[in-house]
């Protein structure tokens, strides 16, 4: 069969801007083609190819890559279409119903680019390389409807995919993900269902964090106290990350685990079949409490040190750079890494090395005078010069967070951006090679949508939509320097991720969006044509079984309050399907023939709203439901109040303006160590038929929902009956920072004084962190209807 090259390369990297069609383009009447990263360029030609039991896949000589491609195809092709398909190396190849992979070399498509042609008799897949095969393979998958990633036989599917002609290739050579695995471990099955999802989005780098302080997840020969003690603590799972009590002298440590040598030469030739290289971390010069606690003798002080059994800062315990024991170690750590890992990044970490027990140690001092260095950022250079001679002696690139441009850069190291991109713009600058991963596009640890119904993160606030805005190389790079950006990078931290299904949904889709950042032609990145693809992505999601977010698709309630005309103003927003929200006011689910949202609701008493996002009548996002709040009539006067206490002094009781953040919220109010009481005047005498108060609870900065909130009423002021005990049911070893509000409903009373006591715990409870230092208690507003 003649070249598909010679008729395409010519014009494949003219710009993509000018010949490109959208992705999202119908051919014909079929369904819309939805393809995750987006093509550097599609034509869609006539007619559409069906696969049937008697279709061949065909494979060109014994090329091992292609082989395994083919494998990768019939497997999902045969689980979800429920026949098995005939893999066959090429002979003749058949006159129609065939599947082609083969591999072409040509400079322009590189090692990772592809031609896929889709014709009524077949398909033909071209390649530069191996991994460009198995990347038209995913092309490949995603013309099908999403069925296709099913793990049993779907009913109702037409297998049929349009005739295209697809040419592509990646922008960037490093499009990563970095896994977690110290601060809570991950079974084998389950990084290899992360590196799966890798594959599936075309990232061709697997950055695996195996180290840090809360435990060591490599095996190492030479040191067993690694795998026996440093992967191991206390089980404090059931406690808030930040406020976990130490070990306790003699307590056990059952918490943790590890990976053999074994199950690492599994997991990297797992991923190198499906085109990824794995990038292990092992970290240095800090984040080793793990290892000295099993080595304290390569500590600056000798210890002793436990496992730490969550948060930890500042990051105090270091390797000691004075000491040339602790060199020796890393080099042996490293040769048995070095063989396990055969790519040709380590990273490194060093990052947030607090330089401390540095400055006190007479080791690290002797070090600094002994090599002329200037302080202790010079020392941590030398440390990491040191490394980076090993690796190079072992034929590895050194690569470590933006850090490591403290006292100045070994020649050959690469620089991992984290804190926003000026360490990347420097390093670049400089002739250093970059991978771009800043905090602020690329933390999958991050909030996705609404804080205060998401699972907890660790903090921020990240949508998909921030991620997709992402560039990769800065307008202030000249284009030397920007040939020195290698791509971008999302990462997964897993202080507050303890469980496979918890990351997955922080990682999915967010991971579509980095994806189509490191691969997709810039003048081809368009926010509103990705989102119509990714509604097609969810549905792979849920076909291949991964628990993934859809915060993107649900609706965030916000409100505000109107003095004018004493109403609240409820709106909707949403990063996707804005124009089709659903919502009702009496608190009951919404449906496809619930009012479609088009302006802001005005309430003039409390209702509840729930909302939910709609494609026609299928719901495609969560449902939100939120009780909203109005005190009518005139504005109520704090008639006597417990005095408040800095910093939260500045929000009003009776304002209706609700706190909507954090503790910084200026709405938010506040007492220490003590119970809460407030009376209101409601200026006249009224029937009143509910009451509500909005409390907040974050452990870890030592604010906790009070015990017990009582509401009682009074007509003059001085003699008050009880209408309401509210006892709290949250636990306050919940990790999650929520906002609740003690609501009480009853038979109309006719009053003009209310009531509102908080029950404190007023001091931290025995099994925290900071156990017996006084508590706060947070309030916003308090309601009468």
């Amino acid at each position: 069969m003649r070249s598909l090259l010679g008729l395409v390369l010519s014009t494949m990297l003219v710009a993509a801007s000018s010949h490109a069609s959208s992705p999202a383009e119908k051919p014909g009447s079929g369904p819309a083609i939805h393809i995750i990263p987006r093509p550097l360029s599609m034509e869609l030609l006539k007619g559409s190819f069906r696969i049937t039991p008697e279709t061949r896949l065909v494979v060109t000589g014994p090329n091992a890559h292609l082989r395994f491609t083919a494998e990768y195809l019939r497997d999902a092709i045969t689980a979800a279409m429920g026949f098995p398909l005939r893999l066959v190396n090429r002979g003749v190849l058949p006159k129609k119903n065939y599947i082609l992979l083969t591999v072409v070399a040509n400079d322009e498509l590189g090692a990772e680019g592809y031609v896929l042609r889709s014709i009524p008799e077949g398909v033909t897949i071209e390649a530069g390389g191996g991994a460009g095969v198995f990347y038209a393979a995913q092309t490949l998958l995603q013309l099908f409807p999403p069925e296709v990633y099913g793990r049993a036989k779907a009913r109702g599917a037409a297998w049929t995919l349009p005739c295209v002609l697809i040419k592509d290739r990646p922008r960037y050579g490093w499009r990563g993900m970095m896994l977690d695995v110290s601060r809570h471990f991950f079974p084998k099955a389950f990084v290899k269902k992360f590196i799966d999802g890798l594959a599936m989005h075309k990232l061709n780098t697997f950055h695996w964090h195996l180290c840090d302080d809360q435990g060591w997840r490599v095996e190492i020969k030479k040191f067993p106290k690694l795998t026996q003690v440093s992967a191991w603590r206390t089980d404090r799972e059931d406690m808030n990350w930040s406020v976990r009590p130490e070990q306790k002298p003699g307590e056990p440590a059952t918490y943790g685990g590890f990976y053999t040598q074994d199950d690492i030469r599994e997991i990297v030739a797992y991923a190198a079949a499906r085109s990824i290289t794995v990038v292990p971390e092992i970290e240095m010069p800090a984040h080793a409490t793990a290892v000295i606690s099993a080595y304290p003798e390569f500590s600056c002080t000798g210890g002793p040190f436990t496992v730490p059994t969550g948060g930890l800062w500042p990051i105090k315990d270091i390797y000691c750079a004075g000491n040339d024991q602790v060199f020796s170690f890393l080099e042996e750590v490293l040769t048995e890494v070095s063989e396990l890992f055969p790519g040709k990044f380590v990273h490194i970490g060093g990052d947030e090395a607090d330089k401390t027990e540095w400055k006190r140690c007479p080791k690290c001092q002797a070090r600094i005078k002994a090599e002329q260095l200037k302080d202790e950022g010079e020392l941590q250079s030398y440390f990491v010069k040191r490394i980076e001679r090993f690796l190079a002696s072992r034929n590895k690139r050194l690569i470590g967070w933006d850090e490591i441009l403290e006292g100045g850069l070994p020649p050959a190291a690469t620089v991992m951006s984290w804190r926003g991109i000026v360490g990347g713009i420097e390093a670049a600058k400089s002739g250093h090679d970059v991978v771009m991963s800043p905090s602020s596009n690329c933390y999958f640890d991050y909030y996705q949508g609404d804080w205060r119904t998401e699972p907890v993160a660790i903090g921020a606030y990240l949508p998909i939509k921030t991620v997709y805005a992402y560039e990769p190389t800065p307008d202030t790079l000249t284009e030397a320097e920007a040939r020195h950006v290698l791509g971008t990078q999302a990462n997964l931290w897993a202080e507050f991720i303890p469980d496979p299904a918890k990351s997955e949904y922080m990682t999915y889709p967010r991971i579509a969006a980095i994806a189509e950042a490191g691969w997709t032609a810039k003048p081809l990145r368009d926010w509103t044509d990705f989102a119509e693809r990714l509604e097609t992505q969810m549905a792979r999601y849920a076909h291949r079984g991964i628990h993934a977010s859809r915060a993107a698709f649900t609706p965030v309630l916000q409100d505000s309050f109107d003095t004018a005309t004493r109403s609240r103003i409820v709106r909707m927003q949403a990063e996707i399907g804005q124009d089709r929200i659903r919502y009702t006011r009496d608190g009951k689910r919404p449906t496809a023939k619930s009012p479609l949202y088009t302006a802001p609701l005005i309430l003039h008493a409390g209702e509840t709203i729930s909302a939910a996002i709609f494609s026609g009548s299928a719901q495609i996002g969560e449902t939100r439901t939120r009780e909203f709040f109005v005190t009518p009539g005139e504005n109520p006067v704090v008639s006597s109040m417990t005095p408040l206490e800095q910093p939260h002094i500045r929000g009003s009781l009776t304002g209706n303006v609700r706190a909507t953040g954090g503790s910084q919220d200026p709405e938010w109010m506040g007492v220490k160590g003590k119970d809460f009481e407030a009376v209101i005047d409601l200026g006249e005498m009224r029937s009143v038929k509910s009451l509500a108060a909005g409390f907040y609870q974050s452990t870890y900065e030592l604010i906790f929902l009070p015990e017990v909130v009582t509401f009682d009423l009074s007509e003059d002021g001085k003699t008050f009956t009880n209408v309401a005990t509210l006892r709290n049911e949250v636990s306050p070893k919940t990790q999650q920072a929520l906002m609740k509000d003690f609501v009480a409903s009853f038979s109309p009373r006719t009053a003009r004084y209310v009531k509102m006591t908080a029950q404190s715990l007023k001091v931290c409870p025995a099994w925290q962190k900071q156990a017996g230092e006084p508590i706060w208690i947070l309030f916003d507003e308090l309601f009468a209807e």
